[in-house]
């Protein structure tokens, strides 16, 4: 019998190695697995890669991580934003590694990897400092900049329902990285709102397919389901 779900977060987020590659769904705070980075502070795990659409915020979740030293490097669309000092400091420091990648770069790099694309071509970038050291070749007058496959040794991805096999309902803009980055890990972890029964879920809605996912541990926050 097929069952992901796991009954605790340490079971969750076991086995994660050090040096590990780690992509950390959300758009800011909406859609971030928060809980599953809290347990891999607790976990233990060090000189991880962090890919995420931003470098946190504050002094927890993503940013904390990087606080306590447990971050090499960091690749992401926006290292700046509101309330990213702690990476600010880190990085002027050279304490922290950094790639920027632009959003829709960033998810077609790890939608690559989930459809087994090593690489492609965008002109996003073409003529950039993003650009430096890639290769980049010329179409209908064009330029266009090679950008490799992304992916992950582990996913933490946040979804709003799941059922025993692991398939993954998003909500409304909750979806945003989540699908992708689950697609492109060799270990994916969902922290969902509801475990659903078998066979309750509309297959029209589930965006992420049991088949990418390795486990699932439910995070009750008391929010009922509103369409």
């Amino acid at each position: 019998m097929i069952n992901k779900i796991v009954q605790s977060l340490a079971d969750a987020l076991a086995g994660i190695k050090d040096g590990s590659t780690v992509l950390i769904g959300g758009f800011g705070s909406v859609g971030q697995p928060d809980v599953l980075i809290e347990a891999l502070i607790e976990q233990g795990a060090k000189d991880l890669t962090c890919v995420a659409n931003n470098a946190g915020s504050g002094h927890i979740g993503l940013a904390r991580l990087m606080e306590l030293g447990r971050v090499r490097k960091m690749i992401c669309s926006f290292p700046r934003s509101a309330g990213s000092v702690v990476f600010e400091q880190l990085y002027r420091e050279g304490k922290i590694e950094l790639e920027i990648v632009p959003q829709g770069t960033l998810a077609e790099r790890m939608r690559a990897a989930g459809a087994g694309i090593p690489a492609f071509y965008t002109a996003t970038a073409a003529g950039t400092l993003l650009a430096r050291g890639k290769d980049t070749r010329e179409s209908d007058g064009r330029e266009y900049v090679m950008e490799r496959a992304l992916r992950g040794d582990v996913a933490l991805v946040e979804a709003w329902e799941a059922d025993r096999w692991g398939n993954l309902v998003y909500r409304g803009s909750g979806a945003n990285f989540n699908p992708v980055m689950a697609m492109a890990a060799d270990l994916t972890i969902a922290q969902v709102q509801h475990v659903r029964e078998l066979g309750s879920l509309d297959p029209h809605q589930i965006m992420t397919p049991g088949v990418y996912v390795n486990r699932v541990v439910q995070v009750d926050r008391g929010a009922p389901w509103t369409d």
